[in-house]
């Protein structure tokens, strides 16, 4: 695969909207439903741990080696919101079920709006098997009901290519 470039014009930033998540909430994963996650959130990033390792050999040279990242993502705030079908999975499976197997095993898709070549779709990512954990729920008298959570992307990475065209999201796996 060649590599993607950036689909902005020359020397102008990624808006941080084009990177989105989405969680399948579907119930078969043959034929995914793709809803966002995060709405109302105004600051998320994916963090990527490398266990990075540095070591000086006995000649004095240093040499670092680093694993795949375990890559986490924290969503708060997260005011609950009527119709937000990812948050009501979510929710139905932590509050309503306490159900850490569910939890444990959400499908999600990485969809990067802002990489990919003039003639396809944008990158995706998807993790069959990500960990998908409310810290909390409540909030301050008078206010919104919360609901952060924190994500671990885990189980198969499959890297292909998503189109997003009027809410409905497709998946295309790399050949």
């Amino acid at each position: 695969m060649a590599d993607l470039t950036f689909n902005t014009k020359e020397n102008q930033t990624v808006d941080r909207h084009l990177l989105l998540l989405y969680l399948n909430t579907g119930t078969d994963n043959g034929n995914p439903v793709w809803s966002p996650v995060g709405k109302r959130v105004g600051d998320s990033s994916m963090n990527y741990d490398w266990s990075e390792e540095t070591t000086t050999d006995i000649l004095g040279d240093t040499h670092t080696s680093m694993s795949k990242p375990v890559i986490t993502q924290s969503f708060d705030p997260m005011e609950l919101t009527a119709g937000d079908k990812a948050q009501l999975k979510i929710w139905n499976a932590a509050i309503r079920d306490q159900d850490p197997n569910a939890l444990a095993n959400m499908d999600m898709l990485v969809v990067h709006l802002y990489a990919g070549t003039a003639d396809t779709a944008a990158f995706a990512e998807r993790y069959t098997s990500c960990a998908v954990k409310p810290s909390s729920l409540g909030g301050a008298g008078g206010g919104k009901l919360g609901m952060p959570i924190d994500v671990t992307y885990g189980g198969t990475r499959t890297i292909g290519t998503a189109t997003v065209k009027a809410g409905a999201v497709t998946f295309t796996p790399e050949a």
